[in-house]
């Protein structure tokens, strides 16, 4: 009789159809059963009574900063913090690196350090910045998750925003490559000018950051990127969206047939804009948290359905850059840390507002690996990539700076208490995360990339 490598035993499965008490066995990395009750003999057993395993989360927008900026996150201390929170893949996103993630030589660059470095499995956007245009094939053929830009000023010398000329030419190119482009879509136009307003009237508090980054410069943005995709045929992700209107408009431009998804972000259903009044700079993030009735339209919207998928946009950096006493809250750096909380956020969502959990799976697992690609991944499958968060709801989890493994401590999240918690995680059948310790210093993480995605154009 064949020896599996780990039984998981007794635990309620979150799987496509719903939940159901199940055994998984799990040999060589992959799922090779799913039963009431597995007999054979294995090497290891995982006795998950009262427990829940979903797959593991993939979460498709990450900031690490390796090369060049390792002192602001890498991929040692991020991978050990997604871990920490369920996650056995993420993407991370081209801007903050030296160099940016820009040319297949930075690309591979990257990749090298992440297979060295990484607990768990990673993909990496490319970027298309002005003057890139000619990269994009060569990155895509490389094994580009897809390719990322900015409508909005990035703040980053090494990653400049499109402009209309580039991201119609990049567009182009990328819908031939049959790649997806992410988007940040706020107004640059908009930003900056009121931003500029702002400052030269001396007004920089928590209000006046949120009115310089108004939904309109969203939904301008958004609305601007849909016209541009469907003259192009390009196949669009709209990252952080933080407005009701602006899913109004993909809503739109989804019902036309556009190859559209769209993301939020957990501290956008979880927080608004009274705590950025409160914390400061440490709640400072591009959009901005909005006001409480938005939040409250975001969390009704992600209820119907209307977001594809929940990400972190885990966006660090050193205190120092957001330290108030150095920077007012226009120049400190604008970035949420809080990747290892986003399944936890989704969970608690779902608790409290009575949805399944089949539908959290959905959004942190099965959507983004059916969007880019990863056929292994996702959902909890015979033959898929054995990929589990193990969730326990027979403890709280508080968040503090001892339990949170980001490399720098400070995050809004502290302080708050999820209703349940992580105690596992299962990468390709290896057991990263147990009990809130990362087992051993071996990085079993690999790079995925994607099959080819299918182009619709309207």
């Amino acid at each position: 009789m064949e020896q599996l490598d780990l039984i998981i035993k007794n635990g309620s499965v979150v799987l496509p159809s719903g939940l159901e008490k199940m055994d998984i066995g799990i040999k060589d990395g992959k799922i090779t059963e799913i039963e009431k009750a597995i007999t054979k003999s294995t090497l290891n057993i995982w006795d998950a009574t009262n427990q829940y395993i979903f797959p593991g989360m993939i979460d498709v927008h990450v900031h690490f900063s390796e090369p060049g900026r390792e002192h602001w996150e890498g991929f040692h201390t991020g991978s050990q913090m997604m871990a920490a929170g369920g996650c056995t893949t993420y993407f991370d996103m081209p801007l903050n690196g030296i160099p940016s993630t820009v040319t297949k030589e930075a690309l591979y660059e990257k990749a090298k350090l992440g297979n060295e470095k990484s607990y768990v499995d990673f993909g990496l956007w490319g970027g298309l910045v002005p003057g890139n245009e000619s990269d994009l094939e060569e990155l895509a053929h490389s094994g580009a998750i897809g390719f990322k830009a900015f409508l909005s000023t990035t703040g980053n010398k090494e990653f400049e925003a499109v402009d209309d000329i580039t991201l119609l030419n990049g567009m182009k190119k990328i819908a031939k490559l049959g790649k997806i482009l992410a988007l940040h879509s706020e107004s640059a136009a908009i930003t900056n000018w009121l931003k500029e307003q702002k400052e030269q009237e001396g007004n920089i508090s928590a209000d006046d950051y949120l009115e310089t980054r108004p939904i309109i410069a969203e939904v301008e943005a958004v609305e601007r990127a849909i016209y541009y995709s469907e003259l192009t045929g390009c196949p669009l992700h709209f990252v952080h969206i933080s407005s009701a209107k602006a899913i109004e408009k993909i809503e739109e431009a989804k019902a036309k047939g556009l190859n559209i998804t769209v993301e939020t972000c957990a501290h956008y259903l979880l927080y608004n804009h009274e705590h950025l009044r409160e914390l400061g700079t440490v709640a400072k993030c591009a959009p901005p948290l909005r006001e409480k009735e938005e939040q409250e339209k975001l969390i009704t919207l992600l209820i119907n359905g209307k977001f594809d998928m929940l990400t972190s946009d885990h966006s660090p950096c050193p205190y120092d850059l957001k330290d108030p006493n150095v920077y007012n809250l226009f120049e400190a750096w604008g970035g949420i840390s809080g990747g290892q909380f986003t399944l936890l956020s989704a969970i608690e969502l779902a608790t409290r507002y009575q949805i399944p959990f089949e539908q959290v799976a959905k959004w942190t697992a099965q959507a983004p690996a059916d969007r880019f690609g990863l056929s292994d991944k996702g959902q909890i499958k015979v033959g898929g990539d054995a990929d589990f968060a193990i969730v326990s709801f027979e403890d709280s989890f508080t968040v503090t700076k001892e339990n949170f493994f980001a490399k720098h401590k400070e995050t809004l999240y502290i302080g708050h208490t999820f209703p349940c918690k992580i105690i596992g995680t299962i990468n390709r059948g290896n057991i990263i995360y147990e009990n809130g310790n990362i087992l051993d210093q071996e990085s079993y993480g690999e790079w995925v990339k994607p099959i080819k995605v299918e182009v619709k154009t309207s």
